[in-house]
C-alpha cells in the first residue's frame, strides 16, 4: 500500500492546479481541469461507480458497500495549490530514511532547529520541494490518501465497507470552490475532509469569521495652507488601527484566541482604506471584536467629523463545533477508527477555516482530518509518507462496516 500511495501522491504533485483569487468563475483556474481528469482515470481503474466531472471542476464517485451498509460517508479534498506561491513545475524530492539533519535546497533549507517536527521524522520517508515551489501536499496528500484508501478496498474485497463516496474539488485555497458543491447529490450521511493537520487529528473546531474594510474621507490641502484645515485620511487610518486592541494581533495569539489581521491598506492625504479579517471561535467575542471596530468609527468621526471614517463587517463562514455537536456520530466514528489504527485521538483548534465549515453550515457535518503533510503555503512544505500510510489505515477504519 505503501508504493501505491506514493505513486499517486507523486504523480498528484507535478499537476499545475494553482487557483487564482478575484475570478468570476469555478474553478479559477482551468488547469485544475488537468488534474480533475487524471483522477477520473484512476477512479475509473479501480471500477467505482457513478465517476463525475462537474463543469466547475467536482470529481464524484461512489465505492458501493460490500456488506449491504446503509451508511453513506464521504471522503473530501481539494485539488488545487496556494495562489501565493509557485506550484509550477513542482520537483519533489524523496528521501528515504531521514537522517533528521538540515535537508539543503535550492537556495533555502529544512532546519530541525527552525523546523523542530523534523527530528520525529527521522528513519522515515520526507518528501519536500526542490526549494522553488509548494509540494502541493496541501492537498494532493489528502487526495492520494483517500485514492489509496478505495485501492485498498478495491483489491481486499472480503473486507467489508459501507458505502464510500468520494469528492475531489476546486478552489478551497480562495475559499470560494466549495459554494457550488451539490451536498445532496453527493448523499451522505456525514463526511471528511482530509485535509492537513496531525494524522491523529480529529478537527471540528474552527473560527467564526469576518472581514472588515474601513475607508477614511480626508481634506485635501496645499500643506502650504493647510493648518486648521487637512484631514490627512492615511494618518486617520493610522490612528484608527491603534485604537483596536494590540493583544489581538494575529502574532500574539494562538490556541482559543481571537485576533484582528490587517491584511491590506492603501491611502493619501485624500483618502484611505485598511481590509481585515476578524476570527474568534467564540461568536460573542467575535461580536465584541466587531464593536470594537465600531466603536473606533464613533470616535474617528466625532473627533474628526461625521462620515470621515465608515467600517463595513461581512461575516465569511461559522465555528462547526455546534452544528457537528448536535450530531457527533462523524466524531465518534473517527475516534474510534483512530484507536483501531493502534494511536491516540487528539482534537485541535483550527485556526482558519476548511470547506467543512461551508458543508457542516448547509447540513453536512464534516469535520477534517490530517495528512501527513508540514509547512504548507510555501517552498518549506514537505510529508512524511509513514504519517500519510497512517492517514490511510484510520480512513480504512472509518470506513470499515
Amino acid at each position: 500500500m505503501k508504493k501505491k500511495l506514493l505513486d499517486y501522491f507523486i504523480k498528484y504533485v507535478k499537476i499545475d492546479t494553482m487557483s487564482m483569487e478575484d475570478q468570476d468563475t469555478i474553478p479559477s483556474t482551468k488547469k485544475q481541469f488537468d488534474l480533475a481528469k487524471v483522477l477520473v482515470n484512476d477512479l475509473k481503474e479501480l471500477g467505482l461507480l457513478d465517476i463525475k466531472l462537474t463543469d466547475n471542476c467536482f470529481v464524484t464517485a461512489l465505492l458501493k458497500s460490500n456488506c449491504n451498509s446503509n451508511l453513506h460517508i464521504g471522503f473530501i479534498a481539494h485539488m488545487d495549490t496556494i495562489p501565493g506561491f509557485s506550484g509550477t513545475n513542482v520537483k519533489p524530492n524523496v528521501i528515504e530514511n531521514y537522517d533528521g539533519n538540515t535537508v539543503k535546497l535550492k537556495g533555502i533549507e529544512l532546519n530541525p532547529i527552525q523546523f523542530p517536527f523534523l527530528k520525529n521524522l527521522k528513519g522515515k520517508t520526507l518528501i519536500t520541494t526542490d526549494g522553488t515551489t509548494v509540494l502541493g501536499a496541501d492537498d494532493k496528500a489528502g487526495v492520494a490518501n483517500i485514492m489509496t484508501m478505495l485501492y485498498y478496498f478495491v483489491n481486499n474485497p472480503s473486507i467489508p465497507h459501507v458505502n464510500i463516496h468520494v469528492a475531489f474539488t476546486p478552489d478551497e485555497e480562495i475559499g470560494g470552490g466549495i459554494s457550488a458543491f451539490d451536498i445532496e447529490g453527493f448523499g451522505c450521511d456525514f463526511a471528511y475532509t482530509v485535509d492537513g493537520g496531525d494524522y491523529k487529528d480529529v478537527e471540528y473546531e474552527c473560527f467564526n469569521a469576518s472581514s472588515a474594510k474601513v475607508t477614511f474621507k480626508g481634506l485635501d490641502i496645499h500643506p502650504g495652507s493647510a493648518k486648521g484645515q487637512m484631514k490627512n485620511a492615511a494618518l486617520i487610518a493610522m490612528e484608527f488601527n491603534q485604537l483596536l486592541p494590540i493583544n489581538e494581533r494575529p502574532e500574539f495569539t494562538d490556541g482559543y484566541d481571537g485576533f484582528n489581521h490587517l491584511c491590506s491598506m492603501e491611502g493619501e492625504v485624500g483618502s484611505a482604506s485598511l481590509v481585515y479579517i476578524l476570527r474568534n471561535h467564540n461568536k460573542d467575542i467575535l461580536n465584541r471584536q466587531k464593536n470594537d471596530f465600531y466603536n473606533a468609527m464613533d470616535f474617528i468621526n466625532k473627533k474628526y467629523g461625521n462620515n470621515t471614517c465608515l467600517v463595513t463587517i461581512t461575516d465569511s463562514y461559522s465555528n462547526m463545533a455546534e452544528k457537528i455537536m448536535e450530531d457527533p456520530r462523524c466524531l465518534n466514528r473517527a475516534y474510534e477508527a483512530i484507536k483501531r489504527a493502534g494511536f491516540v485521538p487528539s482534537s485541535t483548534p483550527i485556526r482558519g477555516g476548511t470547506d467543512g465549515a461551508n458543508l457542516t453550515k448547509r447540513g453536512l457535518n464534516t469535520p477534517n482530518l490530517g495528512t501527513g503533510g508540514y509547512n504548507c503555503h510555501g517552498p518549506y512544505e514537505c510529508a512524511c509518507l509513514e504519517e500519510m500510510e497512517n492517514v490511510c489505515h484510520i480512513l480504512i477504519e472509518i470506513a470499515k462496516e
